[in-house]
């Protein structure tokens, strides 16, 4: 897979836009790979897979599509057939009439989880203690105390919306579990994963891991493009 025939689209969750990739987007342009992040609203789940088609339309050839957390939902929305591969990095992966919500909420939350409610205009922030202690447990000071200025808020509508039906029934599909994940029970990951029939791949990383071990979400990317039964594809 390389720019002339393909491109790697990453998606970034709640809280968070397009620079949440920074340490992912060279690496893969250095191996050859057409890079872009789309960027969503976080309004609406409707609007959100909306704005990824959008961003879809921007490439060519086929495409792996990658999701952060939220994103999870959101890239499987789209029915583009050049779409050949879902990666999921420590992602929501709701199924069929469920919302982000019901598999967020599956289990109780980590004690370091932070206690989130919407403002007087149904949007969600992140506190800055959030950051530190649960989103980005492992990063560096600086590093939270950036995603929390730049963070943008998720829409309740997001999360309470029925999901379309899922594409990755029909996908093949990579999952990176966050083995100490405070926002994601690691538990709810694998059950998503194991329901998608994902490749997993887990480490000991935490909700971030594009800031924290972007190796590994790098390597992830990467093995999805090269899988053999896309070969004919990239």
């Amino acid at each position: 897979m390389t720019a002339e025939n393909g491109s790697i689209v990453l998606v970034h969750g709640a809280w968070a836009d397009g620079s949440c990739w920074q340490n992912i987007i060279l690496p893969l342009k250095r191996l050859g790979f057409d890079v872009i992040c789309a960027p969503i609203p976080l309004t609406s789940l409707t609007d959100d897979i909306a704005a990824l088609s959008r961003t879809l339309e921007r490439t060519q050839g086929p495409v792996v599509l990658v999701g952060h957390a939220y994103a999870g939902a959101v890239i499987a929305g789209p029915t583009d057939d050049r779409i050949k591969a879902l990666v999921y990095v420590s992602a929501l992966a709701p199924g069929d009439g469920e919302t982000v919500a019901q598999v967020f909420y599956r289990e109780p939350p980590h004690p370091e989880a932070p206690h989130l409610a919407p403002d007087s205009h149904g949007f969600i922030w992140m506190p800055e203690d959030g950051f530190r202690k649960a989103v980005a447990h492992k990063a560096s000071a600086d590093q939270t105390a950036i995603m929390a200025s730049v963070q943008r808020p998720i829409a309740v509508k997001c999360i309470q919306e029925v999901t379309p039906p899922p594409t990755w029934k029909t996908k093949p599909t990579w999952y990176l579990l966050a083995e100490e994940d405070r926002m994601i029970k690691s538990t709810t990951q694998r059950f998503m994963a194991e329901r998608m029939r994902a490749k997993i791949r887990s480490y000991p990383v935490d909700h971030t891991p594009m800031y924290t071990q972007p190796n590994l979400v790098v390597d992830l990317i990467t093995e999805a493009a090269a899988e053999k039964s896309l070969s004919r594809s990239f």
